[in-house]
């Protein structure tokens, strides 16, 4: 696994690629209120798995957690587990895995201490049709699984009471930019030579 913090990490294609969605679509379109202030303060770790299978995913994952529980949130808030292989490209085995990490939050006795959030290029909520772009909300040039400190979570929550419209907001700002406009973000599967303006990634 390659595990880097933004400086060297750049080169990555993947950590390019997830660096340019968090920067242009999550603060870009002010998806996440809270993102801003970590990605500034260099505060979000990026780590790109080489996993072909889940075992060594699992393994990855935990080793991750472990280091996140342990690090100074003014050193580390957050970490991006970004998985460019195939083996979570299809959207139901990535759903499946969530739950085996889940799992292996509760193993760890983390649970409470640290969440997983998720995000995929081919996220669907349930019921929506794959080009409603409300879709766009959850959806990153790769799978992505989001380890989140609970106690910033709550101090976020403090400064920005209303945390539980964000969704509907996001819904709204989506629908008015269109899936035309988000392609247009160039943050979609394979987007490292997208330019904003260009077609879909």
């Amino acid at each position: 696994m390659n595990s880097q913090s933004l400086t060297p990490a750049v080169s990555l294609p993947a950590v390019r690629d997830t660096v340019q969605w968090l920067e242009r679509a999550v603060i870009g379109l002010n998806l996440c209120p809270f993102a801003k202030g970590v990605h500034v303060k260099g505060q979000v770790h990026y780590a790109v798995s080489d996993a072909m299978d889940r075992s060594q995913l699992l393994d990855e994952l935990r080793a991750e957690l472990l280091a996140l529980a342990e690090i100074a949130a003014d050193v580390r808030d957050t970490t991006l587990l970004v998985v460019p292989t195939p083996l979570l490209a299809d959207f139901l085995d990535f759903n499946d895995f969530l739950g085996q990490a889940e799992d292996l939050l509760d193993e760890l006795e983390l649970d409470g201490t640290l969440q997983i959030a998720s995000f995929h290029p081919q996220f669907q909520f349930a019921g929506t049709d794959v080009e409603d772009v409300s879709n766009c909300t959850n959806r990153s040039p790769y799978p992505t699984l989001h380890l989140l400190r609970e106690d910033s979570i709550d101090r976020a929550v403090e400064v920005f009471p209303e945390a539980e419209t964000i969704y509907e907001r996001n819904i709204e700002v989506l629908e008015k930019l269109g899936l035309e406009g988000w392609r247009a973000l160039g943050v979609g599967p394979g987007c490292s030579d997208a330019k904003v303006g260009g077609g879909a990634a």
